[in-house]
């Protein structure tokens, strides 16, 4: 008995110095600092948001597709008679929700790049606006984290001002990604002008509209270094800011070019055919890019890479309420608004890493 109790004694003694041991080496390892959580945070939360944007809505379509034919057949029923009833919220100002828009995950979005908003302009409470934002990119960053969010201030730079964003009708046609875009931030409408009309005529004053001019046809042009705009002939906003008697506002995102590299086809080719020709049917075109990976900057991935993109708001160009502007009008208040961009690049451009001698060109 002496025996056996003086096996298990020392059996006891061999097991506490060894979770002493493991404790020690356990302490003695290093432990992640607040900037490497920080860190780990913003990649996180970039991670999310171009996975949500690239896959949310084809992968939730496909998902529920695939349970009409199992036992939970009743979500997909269930969800698809929401969407109906709530087919028409895009186009009247969506779904505001302002603690999403204070989420901290987008301040962790903004803190990777860092994005900053600059502002160099009031912008009067007692009118609505139509923020022209310049240029596409790949994936709209400067302009998703400045509208979208309140991440970098927009409201306490711009007070009495409820800014929102507009993407591609479809988006609001894809199922739980529609959630996403009406919910995630402050506004996000469809493209087309009756969601912009109703905004601009039945929500009162304050508002602010930003439309990515450029589009898909300026995405696929987009590189590092290159400070090209699809401009010259678009023309439609301007119709809508004198119908309104929104006035408009040049901005541009410096760096947004920047942030992915792309593989741009020369016009002719066949690839950049089955692009235009994909961007008729769908209203976006497939571009192939990629820019860092997860686990560092010299790997590739789909994260965007520095440099930040540096979204400066230019000053307000005054827009009379015409119900019916004539060609002529159109074209004036155009080439108005073009002459305050290009102010807008010219007195910014040395300070967000241009050289002097950069210059923006308008096709």
């Amino acid at each position: 008995m002496k025996t056996i109790i003086a096996a298990c004694s020392q059996n006891l003694s061999g097991s506490r110095a060894s979770i002493q041991t493991a404790l020690r080496t356990l302490l003695a390892v290093p432990w992640p600092s607040q900037r490497d959580v920080g860190s780990a945070l913003q990649l996180l939360a970039v991670l999310q948001w171009v996975l949500s944007f690239l896959l949310l809505g084809i992968v939730s379509l496909l998902l529920l597709i695939y349970l009409l034919f199992t036992s939970l057949w009743l979500i997909p029923v269930l969800y698809l008679a929401w969407i109906i009833f709530d087919w028409d919220t895009p186009e009247k100002g969506g779904r505001r929700l302002p603690c999403l828009r204070r989420w901290t995950v987008w301040k962790h979005f903004r803190d990777y790049f860092p994005v900053k908003l600059v502002k160099t302009h009031d912008l009067s409470p007692r009118h609505n606006y139509i923020i022209g934002s310049h240029p596409h990119g790949i994936l709209c960053v400067g302009a998703f984290c400045n509208f979208i969010t309140g991440s970098t201030g927009f409201e306490e730079l711009f007070p009495g001002i409820r800014s929102s964003l507009t993407t591609l009708a479809g988006n609001f046609r894809l199922p739980v990604f529609r959630e996403y875009l009406m919910s995630g931030g402050e506004r996000c409408l469809p493209c087309p002008a009756r969601a912009i009309g109703y905004l601009l005529s039945q929500q009162g004053a304050g508002n602010a509209v930003a439309i990515v001019i450029g589009g898909a046809a300026e995405s696929l042009s987009c590189r590092p270094g290159v400070t090209t705009l699809i401009l010259r002939n678009r023309k439609g906003f301007v119709r809508m800011a004198l119908r309104h008697g929104a006035f408009l506002v040049p901005s541009f995102s410096f760096g947004e070019n920047d942030l992915f590299r792309q593989v741009v086809f020369e016009e002719g080719s066949w690839m950049r055919s089955i692009q235009r020709r994909f961007q008729k049917m769908m209203g976006f075109a497939p571009c192939l890019f990629y820019g860092r990976g997860l686990t560092s900057c010299r790997s590739r991935g789909f994260l965007p890479s520095p440099p930040p993109p540096l979204p400066a708001v230019g000053e307000p160009l005054a827009v009379p309420k015409v119900e019916n502007p004539s060609r002529e009008l159109v074209d004036r208040y155009h080439e108005l608004y073009i002459s305050a961009l290009l102010k807008l690049f010219n007195e910014n451009k040395t300070k967000y890493g241009l050289s002097e001698s950069d210059e923006l060109h308008i096709l």
